[in-house]
């Protein structure tokens, strides 16, 4: 079956004629063998962990893990909420420094099973595993706001349309 899709051509470069198709990036070749070399990881540990104790204790684990997850998630949402009310209520934006997100993504490590999500849940649930993976984060977001980046889009996107202005009308519809 054909979708109608022309073939798609690569740049002809070097020598040769032959053409050569473009790289694909770190991210999208080291991705998947990560998540797959990390499910393993987890299914051994989890499996040397019954072995040592019994099936019992590593259900409980998951369950007690999937619950504080929760909780931790629900805590996490509530103080978020909390501090946007009040920030509209002052008439200002909320406060940056919260750590409501990684918090959240420590309750979702939680809740996913496995021991080393858990490990890494319950580390980002520290308050100085918080700053310095914030500041790290803060860091490598500002290095990717060069020119060419996500930031540079939405300034492009603010000069096509500069000042926003409502434009004030009636909207007449014709009933025949």
């Amino acid at each position: 079956m054909t979708t109608g899709a022309p073939i798609p051509t690569y740049p002809v470069s070097g020598s040769d004629s032959a053409p050569h198709r473009p790289r694909r990036s770190r991210l999208r070749t080291y991705l998947p063998l990560g998540l797959a070399a990390w499910l393993v990881l987890e299914i051994w540990l989890l499996s040397t962990v019954a072995a040592a104790t019994s099936g019992f204790v590593v259900f409980l684990l998951l369950v007690a893990g999937f619950v504080l997850g929760s909780v931790v998630i629900k805590r996490a949402g509530r103080r978020a909420f909390r501090n946007l009310n009040e920030a509209l209520q002052r008439g200002g934006s909320p406060s940056k420094g919260s750590g409501n997100g990684l918090m959240m993504l420590g309750g979702l490590l939680l809740m996913i099973p496995g021991l080393i999500s858990d490990a890494a849940g319950l580390l980002l649930l520290l308050p100085p595993v918080q700053r310095a993976v914030s500041s790290y984060a803060e860091r490598k977001l500002l290095a990717a706001t060069g020119p060419g980046s996500l930031g540079d889009a939405f300034q492009q996107a603010r000069i096509h349309r500069p000042d926003g202005k409502v434009v004030q009308g009636e909207v007449i519809r014709d009933e025949r």
